[in-house]
């Protein structure tokens, strides 16, 4: 039993020893977005696309807060009576990014998205999503991110599958 605990306090040091200790820097992001809804939210729009801002503030290694604004357009089906519209958001959301190594990152963000036309409600969102990073510069990189979003308001939620395709600039 004491060799046990011994093999498992030797080899938890080596796993905390291995952990990069150094926090990453802040970064500003600009990227381009890309949505492709599912359910009942893609039987009435085809793809969306937008842009969008980001920034990261380190807490803790490996461990960023975020903050983000941009806007989605959303390219509907040929409806009956109505024909074709779009629909514009911009959502605005705050959340976390962990990696999990020096590229890799798991992302979460709640926020809000506010439709554009007059009349419009407001929606809940929810946005958990992986992604990577891959350096190109001292202090830049280029990332690729996948996310699962659900915008929820009036007991109904839209939900999409979004590509994010971004420049990070370190501050």
């Amino acid at each position: 039993m004491k060799k046990l605990l011994l093999l498992t306090a030797v080899a938890g040091l080596f796993a905390f020893s291995s952990v990069n200790a150094q926090t990453k820097a802040p970064k500003l992001s600009v990227g381009a977005e890309f949505a492709f809804p599912m359910g009942d939210f893609g039987d009435s729009y085809n793809f969306g696309y937008g842009g969008s801002l980001q920034y990261q503030h380190p807490v803790a290694a490996n461990l960023l807060v975020t903050g983000s604004a941009g806007f989605t357009n959303f390219q509907s089906k040929d409806l009956p009576i109505i024909g074709k519209v779009n629909y514009g958001a911009i959502p605005v959301k705050a959340g976390a990014r962990y990696y999990f190594g020096d590229n890799f990152f798991g992302a979460a963000e709640l926020g809000a998205a506010f439709g554009t036309k007059s009349g419009s409600s407001t929606a809940f969102v929810y946005t958990p999503g992986i992604g990577v990073d891959f350096p190109v510069a001292d202090k830049g990189s280029i990332e690729l991110g996948a996310r699962y979003e659900g915008w929820s308001a009036n007991s109904t939620t839209s939900g999409f599958i979004g590509l994010r395709l971004a420049y990070n600039i370190g501050l």
